[in-house]
């Protein structure tokens, strides 16, 4: 990966993680990484879990899509069949992982930057990723 990209990852990320706490997330761990991937954060939520019909702690892991121009689509369109198995793949492997019994889910955050790099649009988007 080129230094360029990486910078606009890691970018991408902090500004991620920014906005999910001024949604009310807690980001409790970032790059996570096993043999099956990576998931770029993971935070906390509380919520009302309609399973259990009360508030609960919701383990939420978060992929960030960062993009500057669309050139090559959007932040949202980069997030395709294979890259959505692949995050419910990586993102059952961290559930149980930590034996984690509670409710969770995938979101996405999507990051859209002009040419330059100037920020143009941050979109969180809860259960971005299901089944």
């Amino acid at each position: 990966m080129s230094d360029a990209r990486r910078q606009l990852g890691n970018r991408g990320e902090e500004l991620a993680a920014q906005a999910l706490q001024a949604a009310g997330l807690r980001v409790v761990e970032r790059n996570w990484r096993c043999a099956v991937g990576e998931l770029d954060l993971i935070a906390e939520e509380q919520a009302f879990d309609f399973v259990a019909g009360a508030i609960a702690t919701w383990r939420v892991l978060v992929e960030v899509r960062t993009r500057r121009g669309d050139n090559f689509g959007t932040a949202q369109q980069s997030i395709t069949p294979r890259k959505a198995a692949k995050l419910r793949e990586v993102g059952l492997t961290y559930i149980q992982s930590i034996e984690w019994k509670g409710p969770w889910r995938i979101d996405v955050v999507a990051i859209q930057m002009d040419g330059r790099g100037h920020l143009l649009e941050i979109n969180h988007i809860r259960s971005a990723v299901t089944g």
